[in-house]
Order: C-alpha cells, then sequence, then structure tokens
C-alpha cells in the first residue's frame, strides 16, 4: 500500500496546541458568519432585478456511438420578479410555454419540468442559510479563474430538515460572495423531486455578484427521465441604465472648417427619403428589443457577422444602400431572418456553428432576402407601433417570408456563395446543414424559431448528399458537424454584450465527446470586473492551491 503524503488536517490539528486550535475554530466561525450575512444580503439585493430567464431542456436516450443523445427537448422563455420570490412571467404566450415546458412522462411516475424550480437554483437556501441549519466543512482554496475561493462543504444540521442545499459552495476571498454552488437540495417528499444542479454567479462590479448559468442533469435515477438542463439568466441592467451609460461615452466633435453650403446639396431625394423611413423602422424594432433584453447590445460579435456579409458582397460586385448591418438575438432557439436591410441571427444559431464557411451559409440565405428585394413593412416607423407589453412581443413582431420568397432566397444564397471566399470551403456547411436536418425531430424546440422562419437546410446544395471530401473529412474527425450549444458566444448578464469565446486548441476529440447541438455542462473562468490578472492566478481554469492551515476542517 502505498504511504499516504499528507496527514488529514484534522489529525494535523492534534499536534497544534489547544489555543492555535481555538483561534483557527474562532477564525472559522468568523469567515462562516460572513458568508451567511453575505449572502442573505445578496438574496436580499436580489429583488431589486427582474432579469430574462432562459431554460432549455433536453431530455435523452443512450446511444451506442454517441453516448446520451437527445430525444426531446423542452424551451421556456420568461422574466423574473425575483422581489416575488422566483415567479416568471412568461414572455411566449402560455399555451406555448405549457406545451414546451411541462408534461413528460417519468419511468415510475408522471413529471413536469417547472420553470420555477430551475430558476430556484439560483438561491442556496431563501429560509434559513445559517450555521443553526447548516455544517460547514471547510476543504481549501480553488481558482475559478481569476478568483480566488474559500471551498466549504455543506450540510443540513437535521437530516429530516428537508428542503435544504447538500453539496459544495465557493466563496470568494475578499468580500465572501458565493459564486459557484454544486448539489441539489433535500427532497420534500415522494411526490415531488429536487435535480442536481451547479449554480455560477458572475461578477458585475463592486458587490454585484449575479446569478447567470445553471446546468442541470439527471441520469439513472428510475424516478426521473434522464435529461440536461441549461438555464441563463441576463438582462439585469434597467434599459434606462444602460442608455445613461451609452450617454456617458457620447464623445463632442472638435470644430470643422466652415464648408461653403451653396455648393452642397442637403435636401433629400424622394429615394432617400424612402429609404430613411425604411431604415427608421429597423432602428425602432432593434431598439424596442434591445431595450427589453432580447437583442444584444451591438458590438463584436456583430462585427464579425458583418465581416463575412462584407466578403460575400464585395466578391459579387453588390453596392447595398443601406448598408447591411447584423444583429443578435439573445435567444437560445435557432433562427435567422431579416428586418429590411438588417440581418438577426440568434446567439443560439451562432454558437453550435462549426467554422466560418457555416456562418457564411446562413448569412448568404439572408443576404438573398435583402438582393431580391423582399421587404418588411414600415409601420413600425411610427413609434405609437412600439407602445406595446413586453408579453405580446412574439406575437407582435414577425419576419416570416412566405415559401415562394424563402425558396427565392435559397437560390439567390446559392448563387452568392459560389462567387465567395467560401465557394471551397463548403463542405462543413453541407455537413452543419444536414447535422441539422437529421437532429431537428429529436430537438423541435430548438429548432423553432420565434419571430422568423426556421434555418433552411438547404442553403447550399445540402439537399444532395454531402460531398466526398465533407464525408471523408467527418469519418476522420478533421470537421465537426456542429458544436455543442454555448460553443462560442459568451454572454455578459449584466448588460447583454456579448463576446466570441477565446478557447484553447482541444486536440485530439472522440466521437462521443461533440454531438451536434448538444447541452454541455458550465465552467465558467471567472473575473471581476475593473480588476488586471493577478500575477499568482495559474494558468488552468480552476486549480486547488497548496493546502491551508489558516482555516481547520471544522464543523461550528
Amino acid at each position: 500500500m502505498r504511504a499516504l503524503k499528507m496527514l488529514p488536517v484534522a489529525l494535523a490539528l492534534g499536534a497544534l496546541p489547544l489555543t492555535a486550535v481555538a483561534q483557527q475554530q474562532s477564525k472559522l466561525t468568523e469567515v462562516v458568519d460572513k458568508i451567511v450575512a453575505q449572502e442573505q444580503a445578496e438574496m436580499q439585493s436580489l429583488h431589486q432585478y427582474s432579469p430574462i430567464v432562459e431554460t432549455y431542456i433536453q431530455v435523452l436516450r443512450a446511444n451506442r456511438d454517441q453516448g446520451a443523445v437527445p430525444k426531446g427537448d423542452k424551451y421556456f422563455l420568461g422574466r423574473a420578479e425575483l422581489a416575488k420570490g422566483v415567479e416568471i412571467e412568461p414572455l411566449i404566450n402560455d399555451s406555448h410555454a405549457k406545451h414546451n415546458m411541462f408534461g413528460g412522462l417519468g419511468r415510475l411516475v408522471s413529471m413536469e419540468f417547472l420553470p420555477r424550480g430551475f430558476l430556484q437554483m439560483i438561491y442556496v437556501d431563501t429560509t434559513g442559510f445559517n450555521r443553526q441549519h447548516y455544517k460547514f466543512n471547510y476543504v481549501g482554496r480553488e481558482f475559478l479563474g481569476q478568483v480566488r475561493c474559500l471551498v466549504f462543504d455543506v450540510d443540513p444540521v437535521s437530516k429530516d430538515d428537508k428542503g435544504r442545499f447538500v453539496g459544495r459552495i465557493w466563496v470568494e476571498d475578499q468580500d465572501y460572495h458565493i459564486v459557484r454552488f454544486n448539489g441539489g437540495y433535500s427532497s420534500r417528499s415522494k411526490t415531488s423531486y429536487y435535480f442536481n444542479f451547479d449554480s455560477w454567479r458572475t461578477n458585475a462590479g463592486k458587490d454585484k455578484w449575479l446569478p447567470s448559468f445553471i446546468y442541470s442533469e439527471e441520469a439513472d435515477n428510475p424516478m426521473v427521465q434522464s435529461f440536461r438542463a441549461q438555464t441563463r439568466l441576463w438582462s439585469y441592467a434597467p434599459s434606462q441604465d444602460r442608455e445613461e451609460q451609452e450617454l456617458s461615452k457620447v464623445v463632442v466633435e472638435a470644430p470643422r472648417p466652415v464648408t461653403d453650403q451653396t455648393e452642397i446639396g442637403n435636401d433629400y431625394s424622394p429615394l432617400e427619403e424612402k429609404r430613411a423611413w425604411e431604415r427608421q423602422a429597423e432602428d425602432n424594432i432593434a431598439t424596442k428589443m434591445e431595450q427589453m433584453g432580447l437583442m444584444a447590445q451591438y458590438g463584436d460579435v456583430d462585427k464579425v457577422l458583418e465581416t463575412v456579409v462584407n466578403n460575400i458582397e464585395v466578391t459579387n460586385n453588390l453596392d447595398i444602400e443601406p448598408t447591411v448591418r447584423c444583429r443578435v438575438l439573445m435567444t437560445s432557439t435557432m433562427e435567422s431572418f431579416t428586418m429590411g436591410h438588417t440581418i438577426v441571427l440568434s446567439r443560439g444559431l451562432v454558437d453550435v456553428l462549426p467554422d466560418e464557411a457555416s456562418l457564411a451559409a446562413i448569412l448568404a440565405h439572408e443576404l438573398g432576402h435583402i438582393v431580391l428585394r423582399h421587404r418588411m413593412g414600415t409601420q413600425y416607423a411610427f413609434f405609437n407601433r412600439l407602445r406595446f407589453d413586453e408579453k405580446e412581443t412574439f406575437r407582435h413582431f414577425g419576419f416570416t417570408h412566405a415559401a415562394e420568397e424563402e425558396q427565392a432566397a435559397t437560390q439567390q444564397g446559392m448563387e452568392l456563395l459560389k462567387k465567395s471566399p467560401y465557394k471551397d470551403h463548403i463542405g462543413s456547411a453541407q455537413l452543419f446543414l444536414h447535422a441539422l436536418n437529421d437532429r431537428s425531430k429529436e430537438i423541435p424546440n430548438l429548432v423553432s424559431p420565434h419571430l422568423g422562419n426556421r434555418v433552411m437546410t438547404s442553403v447550399t446544395s445540402a439537399s444532395a448528399a454531402p460531398t466526398p471530401e465533407a464525408s471523408a473529412s467527418k469519418a476522420t474527425g478533421d470537421l465537426i458537424a456542429a458544436l455543442p450549444l454555448g460553443g462560442r458566444i459568451k454572454i455578459e448578464p449584466w448588460d447583454n454584450q456579448l463576446q466570441m469565446l477565446k478557447t484553447k486548441p482541444v486536440g485530439a476529440v472522440a466521437k462521443d465527446e461533440v454531438t451536434p447541438f448538444e447541452l454541455t455542462p458550465f465552467f465558467l473562468y471567472l473575473t471581476r470586473q475593473g480588476d488586471n490578472a493577478s500575477p499568482e492566478v495559474p494558468g488552468a481554469v480552476a486549480v486547488k492551491s497548496a493546502a491551508d492551515t489558516d482555516i481547520p476542517d471544522a464543523k461550528p
């Protein structure tokens, strides 16, 4: 038997003087009290927010080659009213929400996926998170990204105290905010069941650690269907706060030389007026959806999309006025559509696209609508048309095209791709569209759009079999048909900004490691807003440091 390298902390304490043990026990009690007080303050501070909550669930079945794969899915989108606890106001109509989130037959009992149950996972315990109800066992220190944390195992004092959290918490070591907790709630009765979950909070400033991402999974449990679920929360900052922040960045232009106005025509021609009117309708819709948190702020991801569009335009000698712009919906459901000369892609669609050529194929289809002048109505150029409750958004807005327009845009998109820089890399786009078509029956809610048409699976010549080169690349693992959800974009929950993920190469990928459109656990690289990286931060996302002796393993 190999010799132990380190004695348990509790045994090591036996060699310490009793006064030292008492001091460390006192320090542990003090730290736990700070954690409890900060968590109670955190719960109180969350009452001022009403973030958007999105939960997407994939019910699973076993697959010999790929492991667990989807056999169905459920989707919910709503706005949390944290001042009322875990209440959620649906942003999709009630019948749609019920169809998507409720129902489903468990292996032994009838089971419902409750949206408020997933929202509850943003809290460790809403009624009694303190030393009277919990035992706190210190584990050590661990880095989550740039944030050094104290790690505790947490258990209810009484085994009969149902509904209490059982698991592990990570506490940042500056102000003692809980930034991650992993475990589950003890079951209340035989008729209710709490799922295991991993809940993360991200920093948005001093004393702002906001619930942001929750992963839940159940497998090999006879009482529950096997499933994976991702819950995302965003749009914490009130829209007026975001607008004030934007206003504070206004730059006053320097005086310019006087221009002789007699030589320049300042009036608009009828065509320019028409274009300006159409543009105003586009801008009004984008602004409305951004205020509601359904559309991301314009940023780096939009610029990436516009670069691809520009590449297609230049190689096809297109001169489109007004300029084509791109925006991103915040939602996971996969959809794309045009609003006049504005192309909109959902975050979920961008997330799963494997490469730039696949992105180009989607954008080429939407650009086809613009080239063919498939117009959007200009009724939203009138500002009063935007005065409606956000619960009516998906009934009020709609950007679908008739079937013949969709087919025409598909043909036009194929022509644009043939002359684009991506013409020699269409194989990956074919694989993606085939994977989307093949998987759509198992993930109907993920591929069902709320505002536009479904993603066309024939944007390229994908209605035919993939090219031999594409098939060979897939067989050898050189190409991935589609990424998991969340594979491309990082969300800032406070202000709805999106960033492209910067990840390290992962090396060789096994067949069962990347299942198209699957849900994977969250593992965040946490940072503090405004702080520079500390020189002592380890390179790995989460690395345990050497054992600490200032806080002992104890049970206050």
